[in-house]
């Protein structure tokens, strides 16, 4: 539903142009996106550095982690739910904000309690901002492209945490980690700006878009089952009722068990056990989630093309990014456990792109906003338990990251076996 009615701003296009206005709304998700990784996973490298400014352990470290998540998790369906109902342009814009004020607020946070309550605050404005950015992808883009434009937003998932470690360590190196979180908070506020002056909740309200990516976005919706009105509300209880959306939050939830368990304590694991510099993490640490940038955008242009069999091509690509998970851990050569890390990202990404581009196939973009934070929400309570019971493990382990490994093995593991339980009818695989 539109609740405004203000003035086109963004200039319109010349005519006979190549550039899709899609393709602009891509854009600004994207640097959303970018922004709330680079905001969040600059934690990763500084925690061994607030733990010894607070003087806290490994598992209050992960505490750290997780009152994000429990802001982050809890706004997943309300962000979804305010997008379907008021549309996507505000809450992507006030969601922005909100997260990026309280990133710089990190940085002054003086003690353990008031950290938590910045970092559950912040997780609040990330949490509203995923299922409002999916619906919009499923606005502007026909069901043809769902796969490469979730693929692309997805890239950040691994260009955020790469760029992450490189700025943080060069920052914290020169200035600590307080700046850090001071620094990151200014751009966000840019990126606001510019989503809530060029997005339209509708395609056709916004001044540049041509009649015939109108036309080509009309005819996509005629031929998808279930596609209704864009408009039309849908009782959340009728939305909740799809077995399928269950069975998704539950691969959500044990990929990203794995996921955050990667992202959030490889900067340490390779600190303290495989004994590089802060430099050489800071390096090294990006080189993983670079690989996993290709597997992502390859994952999406097979996710596309083999839709057919999207489901098998995740649970194959998962189980050997597992197999390489234990390499990177048994190894006895640091560099040869970067290189495994490096394989392990591929696929472990590769796989990401096709659970997203079974998720945006078959759900219609009306409910897209409250179905995806649905999904995501399963995906972000991983992101609750998973960093404290690695930081549990590794303690209990005297200081061992193998128990911590074999955590995430098994939880990628058993994402591809609830993979397998999805019907072609209901997940397009």
């Amino acid at each position: 539903m539109q609740i405004d009615n203000i003035p086109a701003a963004a200039p319109p296009l010349a005519a006979g142009r190549t550039w899709k206005v899609r393709y602009g709304v891509l854009t600004l998700i994207w640097l959303g996106w970018m922004m709330s990784f680079l905001d969040r996973m600059v934690m990763s490298v500084s925690l061994p550095f607030i733990g010894a400014d607070l003087k806290i352990d490994t598992t209050s470290q992960g505490l750290i982690i997780s009152a994000f998540f429990v802001g982050y998790a809890a706004f997943q369906i309300p962000g979804g739910l305010l997008a379907d109902r008021f549309g996507p342009r505000k809450v992507m814009a006030v969601a922005i904000t909100w997260w990026s004020v309280f990133t710089s607020l990190t940085g002054m946070a003086l003690t353990m309690p008031i950290l938590l309550a910045v970092r559950f605050l912040f997780g609040v404005g990330e949490g509203s901002f995923p299922g409002a950015s999916w619906k919009a992808i499923a606005t502007y883009f026909p069901s043809g492209q769902r796969g490469r434009a979730t693929a692309i937003q997805s890239s950040v998932n691994t260009l955020g945490p790469a760029l992450a470690v490189v700025v943080a360590a060069s920052i914290i190196g020169a200035f600590g980690w307080r700046t850090v979180f001071v620094a990151l908070g200014v751009p966000g506020l840019l990126v606001a700006a510019g989503m809530y002056w060029y997005y339209r909740d509708r395609p056709k309200d916004h001044p540049a878009i041509s009649r015939e990516e109108l036309d080509e976005l009309e005819a996509d919706r005629a031929v998808q089952p279930g596609a209704g009105a864009v408009d039309a509300p849908v009782p959340l209880a009728n939305v909740l009722k799809q077995p399928v959306l269950w069975q998704m939050a539950f691969i959500w939830f044990f990929f990203d068990i794995t996921f955050w368990g990667f992202s959030s304590w490889l900067p340490s694991y390779l600190m303290k056990i495989r004994g590089f510099s802060l430099a050489q993490t800071g390096v090294l640490a990006a080189v993983p989630f670079l690989c996993g940038t290709v597997g992502t955008l390859l994952g999406g242009y097979c996710s596309d093309k083999f839709k057919s069999n999207r489901k098998w091509w995740y649970v194959l690509t998962a189980a050997v990014s597992a197999g390489f998970l234990y390499l990177t851990f048994s190894v006895e050569s640091a560099n040869a456990a970067v290189i495994y890390q490096c394989v392990s990202s591929f696929f472990m990404f590769f796989a990401m792109a096709m659970f997203w581009g079974m998720l945006m196939d078959k759900i219609p973009s009306r409910i897209m906003g409250v179905a995806s934070g649905v999904v995501n929400f399963g995906g972000q309570l991983a992101g609750v338990v998973s960093p404290p019971i690695i930081g549990f493990l590794i303690k209990t382990g005297g200081g061992s990251y193998s128990s911590a490994f074999m955590f995430m093995i098994l939880a990628l593991v058993l994402s591809g076996v609830v993979t397998m339980t999805l019907r072609s009818t209901e997940a397009g695989s």
